[in-house]
């Protein structure tokens, strides 16, 4: 199963005010590298990607309040190969907690890419990520 992992993707953080995050991330020495949105029921979500301390920060700023308490880490990323073959290297571990029947395709964010999420045994998300 190991063999599909490639390293962390992102580490994705809600925020109150994309604006301001994303220049709180600059002034302390972080680069962004794109926005997005996607479209929800609720209204535009809106995303971006920050370089920082050698890691991706994703920042999310939902149409809809979001507690904003210590744990807003909503999720963690990890770049595999293949999403199907990682995902079914999960399942025959034993673990069938994926939060959609099948893998997202979005091939206009952040240049594309496919996803798959699950949660861990304390209800943490993971995403499978690949870039496309």
């Amino acid at each position: 199963m190991k063999e599909h992992f490639k390293g962390l993707g992102h580490i994705a953080i809600h925020t109150k005010d994309m604006d301001e995050s994303v220049a709180f991330y600059e002034k302390i020495g972080g680069a962004l590298r794109q926005r997005a949105s996607i479209s929800t029921p609720d209204g535009e979500k809106l995303l971006a990607l920050v370089e920082f301390g050698g890691v991706v920060l994703e920042l999310i700023q939902s149409p809809v309040p979001v507690p904003m308490t210590e744990g807003n880490i909503p999720h963690f990323a990890l770049y595999v190969d293949d999403v199907d073959a990682a995902a079914a290297a999960v399942r025959a571990a034993g673990v069938d907690t994926f939060m959609t029947p099948q893998k997202k395709v979005r091939p206009n964010l952040f240049g594309g890419l496919e996803n798959w999420f699950f949660t861990g045994p304390s209800g943490e998300q993971i995403e499978l990520l690949r870039m496309l």
